[in-house]
């Protein structure tokens, strides 16, 4: 016979753990998304979280460790909201609004991934690279999808360039301080249409209008 362990308040030991660690996640996400990482003491986390020390490093190695799950977190619900929104809107200026729409719902979230991350520590850049890869993937799979390059063109150098353009634009916007929507859908629709214009210009990579 297999015993579950004794419950607190109704919650079993794992359950007790995945409540800690998400107390720990909400509570570095605020303190992250308004000091900045380097400013933040894996102290002042717990005692935000209301998580004692010892049970921070039974589930995080380190104040880094901490920061790189919660960047996962944050990456994997924007790209699944990305993904839902590809199949609600028509048209890649929708999409934009859509991401804008998303990141000025709750602003700790973009300064984490996007205002913060850059310089953390070596790993989370690496990290940050997959995730503007991946990004660079999905903007070159919408590209296909309204028809904006052929299916066979290979066009990954130029997506890894706008997806960092984006981000950078993304940046300035959180540093302007306006938190507007508005303003952050004109800043990346009207880049956007730039490298669009660009893309269609061109025929294999050779400018059409030789």
């Amino acid at each position: 016979m297999t015993r579950s362990g004794r419950t607190v308040r109704g919650l079993d030991a794992e359950q007790r753990r995945a409540r800690r660690r998400a107390d720990l996640l909400e509570a570095a996400l605020t303190l992250f998304g308004r000091k900045g990482f380097a400013a933040v003491p894996i102290e002042e986390i717990c005692q935000t979280a209301y998580v004692g020390t010892k049970s921070f490093y039974e589930l995080f190695d380190s104040k880094e460790a901490c920061y790189l799950a919660l960047f996962e977190q944050l990456t994997a619900d924007l790209s699944d909201r990305m993904q839902v929104a590809l199949g609600e809107v028509d048209s890649i200026d929708g999409l934009i609004e859509k991401l804008a729409q998303v990141l000025v719902a709750d602003l700790r979230r973009p300064q984490v991934l996007f205002g913060q991350s850059a310089g953390v520590s070596p790993v989370v850049e690496r990290r940050r690279r997959e995730n503007r890869r991946w990004a660079a993937g999905f903007v070159e799979g919408v590209w296909r999808h309204y028809g904006v390059i052929a299916p066979e063109r290979d066009v990954r150098a130029i997506a890894l360039g706008t997806v960092g353009a984006l981000f950078e634009l993304i940046v300035d916007w959180l540093f302007d301080g306006t938190g507007e929507a508005e303003e952050l859908v004109a800043r990346l629709t009207a880049y956007h249409r730039v490298v669009r214009a660009g893309l269609e210009s061109t025929v294999d990579g050779v400018s059409s209008d030789r």
